[in-house]
């Protein structure tokens, strides 16, 4: 394991008030409600916690700093001591130092199982979306397989559907204590109930359905209404939408991942999109009116004569709202002069004719016919 100091960032000279300011930055960026199911952060949650729980203590810490963590693990009595910290004893050491997770993320509970249940686990689901609807946003509806409240035994667990009855090793508690002698002293630590796994209640006799859970697997049609603008690094949470908890806990969360579907008419930079226009040579010449098509309908554009190829028309608010804001973005019309590879016999008359009248070109280009196309593509989008 590394060195506790490390861990949590901090000098050997620090006090024990900046032990505690640093393990709690810590405690907030790896405790598992803010990373459901990833064992990395998990294992790094348990870790950071047991540097704390060294660090804070006076004693302990002095054994560290002159053994290091096998003094810590001969004094407690080998692997049953100290160096047995697991993940259960983690999440003990959070709650009775910072009085729960609502000090943290806004979500008071009370310690003790009696108390309290755990919030059901969140699920992820993903939704694709089209250009269109990211430009009005949509409401949709989702059919997902979740935990629900199990209807045989209305989510306690037991057979009959009676409440669970107050454990008595622990009197509804849902903790024990225990007394450790060492050589050092004795150490006294809180860890949850080994008969009701730290609920402070026990069943009598499981419900067949459900095994003692309280929850049944079902589907669910859940909606949710997607804003304007979105992209596909957006998420919505959806509180109290997601699995039940155990044996009547809490509702945990729904994220929903929104996925943008592309469309091959366009190219989308933030709230900008870019549409290539192609247009004939006489087009570009002489100037001409196009049809374009837009997320909202069509506009008719109006092609100036002698524009070339890789110039841009900016179709003002014709792009994608902005996420949460007022304003739309812009579709950028670039113009690329289109080059008949096959002609008609009279097609490829007119050309010579033109050939012989037409004048040559220039030697080298200069002013905007000088700039590459994505040049001129990329000003366009950030003008104002």
């Amino acid at each position: 394991m590394a060195d506790y100091y490390e861990l949590l960032g901090v000098s050997k000279s620090v006090g024990t008030d900046e032990i505690k300011k640093a393990y709690r930055k810590l405690a907030l960026k790896y405790h598992p409600d803010r990373n459901q199911g990833s064992k990395e952060t998990e294992d790094r949650f348990k870790q950071v916690t047991q540097a704390y729980e060294v660090l804070r203590d006076p004693e302990k810490r002095s054994i560290y700093d002159q053994y290091g963590e096998q003094g810590l693990n001969r004094g407690a009595g080998g692997a049953s001591g100290f160096g047995g910290f697991d993940f259960s004893d983690a999440l003990e050491v959070f709650m009775r130092d910072f009085g729960g997770f609502g000090d943290l993320f806004g979500e008071r509970q009370q310690r003790g199982g009696s108390q309290s249940r755990p919030k059901g686990e969140a699920i992820k689901v993903r939704v694709r979306v089209s250009l269109q609807e990211v430009a009005t946003g949509v409401a949709k509806t989702l059919k997902v397989a979740i935990l629900d409240t199990c209807e045989r035994c209305s989510g306690t667990g037991s057979a009959d559907g009676a409440a669970p009855g107050i454990c008595a090793t622990c009197q509804g508690s849902g903790e024990e204590r225990q007394a450790q002698r060492t050589v050092f002293g004795q150490f006294i630590s809180v860890v949850p109930c080994r008969t009701c796994r730290g609920e402070g209640r026990v069943i009598e006799e499981r419900c067949p359905q459900c095994h003692g859970e309280g929850r049944a697997r079902s589907q669910r049609p859940i909606k949710v209404e997607i804003p304007p603008g979105v992209t596909s690094e957006n998420f919505i949470t959806l509180r109290g939408e997601g699995n039940v908890g155990l044996r009547g806990g809490p509702r945990g969360e729904v994220l929903v991942l929104i996925e943008v579907e592309e469309d091959a008419r366009f190219v989308r930079d933030g709230a900008h999109l870019r549409y290539d226009l192609p247009i004939t040579y006489s087009q570009a010449v002489l100037g001409d009116e196009a049809e374009v098509p837009t997320v909202d309908g069509t506009v008719r554009v109006t092609i100036p004569k002698g524009i070339q190829s890789g110039e841009v028309l900016r179709l003002r608010g014709h792009g994608l709202p902005e996420l949460h804001g007022r304003s739309k973005g812009d579709q950028l019309v670039r113009i690329v002069v289109w080059t008949p590879d096959r002609l008609t016999p009279e097609q490829e008359e007119a050309i010579r004719a033109l050939q012989e009248v037409e004048d040559p070109a220039p030697e080298q280009l200069d002013g905007d016919s000088g700039r590459s196309i994505w040049s001129r593509v990329k000003e366009a989008f950030t003008q104002a």
